[in-house]
């Protein structure tokens, strides 16, 4: 993100000449800064699930450098852009391969959905670098659009699974919330629907009415799962707040075809109220509980961070909203807020994370 605001804002030159930059800088957030969040989640949780080990050690170290290639190569801008393809779709198929296996092993076949997903994410990379060599036509356009999505999808599928247990567990107090079995199978229907007018056909106002049906079901959701206590814990409210994002993003979609709306805010509604929020706060608890801490204690310095990225999507989506002029300063102060925000997660986890559970066992 540093990178970027210094080449958005003070012209850092880029060798870039087969995409425009905002098309770089959509491509490494998606398939370089998400899809590796979302590795870490699945290589853990996978194995939770289903009991077998996934890919540690070396192979887990192979894996984190064919990503960490890919991305230095982009660097380096379009003379090398091809060899840093190459690099990229060997991580996300060695990446699905890992997942896939202890699936399969395990015999676990409703973990098919995030499968699915993984492979259109690894088609939509593809799309990427064939759409940049001129083989496909719009090929970036869809790459970038359709990973996006495919991202927002996953959260929504992954958040389904685990945020009601977090509410459940995390509150203090008993409390069982509501979920329904016929709301989950509509959203994923119109979620389907929804990706494919919106990526694949481009028709906007068949787009938009889907896109107000997931705001309804999904606003149903939420309903079911709020109570009062998730305000009192970081953890929790973060997570809450980062699905009423998406929620935002769904209600920009369905009037974007009446107002016509900047095509880039409706989408960093999804991308830094959404994804981002979710992945801040997703990490802070996942790390104290991977390394052997209590969920419900993290750092004071965490609500600090997680204000901070949340007002970055305030300055990214809705002041621009209403107050256009002066954009640039809107985003720059968007970029500064996102750089703190992750900033202080870095600070306040990297003992964790270097250093052997506080607890002695396994990871």
């Amino acid at each position: 993100m540093l990178l970027w605001m210094g080449v958005y804002l003070l012209h850092w030159p880029l060798s870039i000449n087969r995409m425009s930059l905002f098309q770089w800088h959509a491509h490494e957030m998606i398939y370089g800064f998400a899809l590796a969040v979302i590795a870490g989640f699945l290589l853990t949780a996978v194995k939770n699930w289903t009991g077998v080990q996934t890919l540690r050690g070396v192979g887990l170290m192979g894996l984190f450098g064919l990503w960490a290639m890919a991305r230095v190569l982009f660097l380096f801008g379009t003379p090398l852009l091809f060899l840093a393809g190459l690099f990229d779709l060997l991580f996300m198929v060695g990446l699905t391969a890992s997942i896939i296996d202890p699936i399969r092993k395990a015999k676990q076949w409703k973990q098919s959905g995030i499968i699915a997903i993984l492979v259109l994410l690894l088609i939509g990379n593809c799309l990427f670098y064939l759409g940049a060599a001129g083989l496909v036509e719009s090929g970036v356009f869809i790459s970038i659009r359709g990973g996006l999505f495919l991202v927002v999808g996953l959260v929504l599928f992954m958040g389904r699974r685990v945020i009601p247990f977090f509410i459940e567990a995390g509150v203090g107090y008993p409390i069982k919330v509501k979920n329904s079995e016929k709301l989950d199978i509509a959203i994923i229907v119109l979620y389907s629907l929804f990706l494919i007018t919106e990526v694949g056909m481009g028709h906007q106002w068949l787009a938009a009415a889907i896109s107000l049906g997931l705001l309804v079901a999904n606003a149903i959701r939420l309903a079911g799962w709020h109570t009062p206590g998730i305000w009192k814990k970081p953890l929790l409210w973060s997570l809450f707040i980062a699905f009423g994002a998406i929620n935002l993003g769904f209600l920009l979609i369905a009037l974007t075809p009446l107002l016509n709306l900047p095509v880039l805010i409706v989408l960093h509604a999804f991308s830094v109220g959404g994804i981002g929020v979710i992945t801040l706060s997703m990490m802070a608890r996942v790390t104290l509980g991977h390394t052997g801490r209590n969920v419900q204690k993290p750092p004071p310095t965490i609500p600090i961070a997680l204000a901070m990225l949340i007002l970055s999507a305030v300055a990214r989506v809705i002041v621009p909203l209403f107050v256009s002029e002066p954009y640039l300063l809107w985003v720059a102060i968007s970029q500064i807020l996102w750089i703190a925000a992750f900033l202080i997660f870095l600070i306040s986890y990297l003992p964790m994370l270097v250093n052997p559970r506080v607890d002695g066992q396994f990871g």
